[in-house]
């Protein structure tokens, strides 16, 4: 007894698809290399911004309504005592005579007192001789009446002062000054920036920093020291003051967004 087993032969439809199941085994093979993990490159789609920087300058001038001046008086003796006896009294007198023009308590300060010793260097001994002790004693004053600061410089140096080391000129408050400057300073920053965005075809669309830095500007008077001159009648010769102005500087650097 025969047993027969029929295969049915496939027709064009599945030879087809089995042709295609073997050609993406074979892709897949020999591609198997290539689908192993690899290192993702990060890539940054964030554009830069793009800015222009500028600075701008506003300066206001002022009439100065405050004078510090730096008074002293230095004094050598042969002892420690009495150069420090004479020091005291003479800035005693100083400080007297300030107040008798009008200077308040608030506005004397001492500023500096020190003793050193006086040594001869004309001999050739090693260490040189000392020959007695130098007291130094400072006050700052603030003269808050530019009209009391003559008589104040005058009267301090008449009343024993041996040193004036200048006076500076300022405004007792520029806070005013100062927003004004600040307005100016940003005007002009923000014209250089248009002019720039224009001729580069761009506009300007925000801020993205500013930074500022203020330069207040004392004009010292200096003056050497000793009394006051007398006139040839015999009168006392008056120190002339010229207060002149002062500058309250304000300079701003901007970085503008530009599109």
């Amino acid at each position: 007894m025969s047993t027969t087993v029929t295969i049915p032969t496939p027709g064009p439809r599945a030879r087809l698809i089995a042709v295609g199941i073997g050609v993406s085994l074979f892709l897949a093979a020999t591609s198997a290399p290539a689908l192993t993990p690899r290192p993702t490159l990060a890539v940054d789609s964030t554009a830069p911004e793009h800015t222009i920087s500028v600075s701008g300058t506003g300066t206001v001038t002022l009439k100065p309504d405050v004078a510090d001046l730096h008074l002293g008086v230095l004094i050598t003796r042969q002892t420690v005592k009495s150069a420090q006896a004479d020091a005291a009294s003479a800035m005693t007198k100083v400080i007297a005579a300030l107040k008798a023009v009008g200077i308040a308590d608030k506005d004397i300060q001492t500023s500096n007192v020190s003793l050193q010793p006086a040594y001869d260097y004309s001999s050739n001994s090693n260490p040189p001789r000392i020959t007695g002790f130098q007291m130094s004693n400072s006050v700052t004053v603030t003269v808050r009446d530019l009209a009391r600061l003559g008589d104040a410089i005058d009267n301090g140096l008449a009343a024993s002062a041996t040193s004036l080391d200048g006076v500076n000129f300022r405004v007792d408050d520029q806070t005013a000054a100062e927003a004004q400057a600040r307005q100016a300073a940003m005007a002009e920053a923000k014209s250089k920036a248009q002019t720039l965005a224009t001729a580069a075809g761009v506009s300007i669309s925000g801020v993205a920093s500013i930074s500022e830095t203020s330069a207040p500007m004392p004009y010292p008077i200096m003056y050497s020291g000793g009394a006051p001159a007398a006139a040839v009648d015999g009168s006392k010769v008056a120190t002339p003051i010229q207060a002149g102005t002062t500058d309250v500087t304000i300079t701003v650097a901007v970085t503008y967004l530009i599109n």
